[in-house]
């Protein structure tokens, strides 16, 4: 269950810097920027500035993004339990702070980015702009926001591989390619389970993120379980292309399989509880993967 603030929760102040934290969203973009990474240490990349670029850049115009998301989003935000304490619905901060500190990271970030390569900051800034621009305001019409900000959520790995090649040609666009697809179907089971959880608070703010009009049901759920299920083999690609070795195939199958396991339960018991379990499955499920490729590379 999520937590429910109190009023006291709500009134309470904390520091700017907090502020900040909430309003970048750090935690998320810490995520973001570890996926980035296996992208580009899979395909060789160096404990160089290239590597603190990348780390830098990718901080930077994520919290950009995250930050104009809730500049965009705020009447909604104060409808949300779990969003109405953060810095723009509560009070403590004003629209025009957090647009300026939002357009100081996504700028910086993007001057990062364009110091690795050309492509690098064109993927940062096409992440950057479907994310705010198109699926920001798409979930407030349509389930399909989900299909369209997985496409933003899927650069990270990519943009990690560009980084270190500057080009999209023969394997290089290969690899990029195919850890930008694996990254692309995970987000559908991570992001119907966090719906799934949240969806009685989404509904205050008019979001229906779920996969079925009839949201937290059977169908929904059957579809939850088909995209875990399609992760198994599209998670051993790089093993099919001779990319990594077999403890892909096999770490990997039991990977899939485990995770496959959470989906199976939420299927059968259609229970938000299962959505958690699910849900934080999803966290731990994409880094082991993605490190499993960088440490078992021929």
């Amino acid at each position: 269950m999520v937590a429910q603030e109190s009023v006291a929760d709500k009134t309470k102040s904390p520091s700017k810097v907090k502020d900040y934290v909430l309003l970048l969203k750090l935690r998320l973009a810490f995520l973001v920027v570890l996926s980035a990474l296996s992208g580009y240490l899979f395909v060789g990349g160096a404990f160089d500035i290239n590597f603190w670029l990348l780390i830098g850049g990718g901080f930077l115009i994520t919290g950009g993004s995250n930050g104009f998301n809730q500049v965009l989003e705020r009447d909604l935000d104060k409808k949300m339990d779990r969003t109405a304490n953060r810095p723009i619905p509560s009070g403590r901060m004003s629209i025009n702070e957090a647009i300026i500190a939002s357009s100081i990271c996504a700028v910086v970030g993007a001057v990062l980015l364009f110091q690795l390569n050309y492509y690098a900051g064109i993927l940062g800034l096409l992440a950057f702009s479907l994310y705010v621009f198109i699926y920001t305001p798409l979930k407030r019409i349509t389930p399909w926001a989900v299909f369209v900000g997985a496409f933003p959520g899927a650069i990270p790995p990519m943009l990690g591989v560009i980084a270190v090649t500057g080009t999209f040609e023969k394997e290089a666009g290969l690899i990029a390619g195919m850890l930008f697809f694996i990254q692309f179907i995970w987000q559908f089971p991570h992001f119907w389970a966090i719906a799934w959880v949240l969806d009685d608070d989404y509904a205050k703010a008019g979001f229906s993120l779920l996969p079925s009009r009839t949201r937290k049901s059977k169908r929904s759920a059957f579809y939850i379980l088909f995209y875990t299920l399609f992760m198994v083999p599209v998670s051993l690609l790089p093993w099919v292309w001779d990319l990594t070795g077999e403890l892909t195939l096999l770490i990997g199958f039991i990977a899939g399989t485990w995770f496959f396991v959470y989906a199976y339960f939420l299927y059968l018991r259609l229970e938000d509880k299962a959505a958690r379990g699910l849900m934080f499955a999803s966290f731990f499920y994409l880094p082991i993967i993605q490190f499993l490729y960088v440490f078992n590379k021929l």
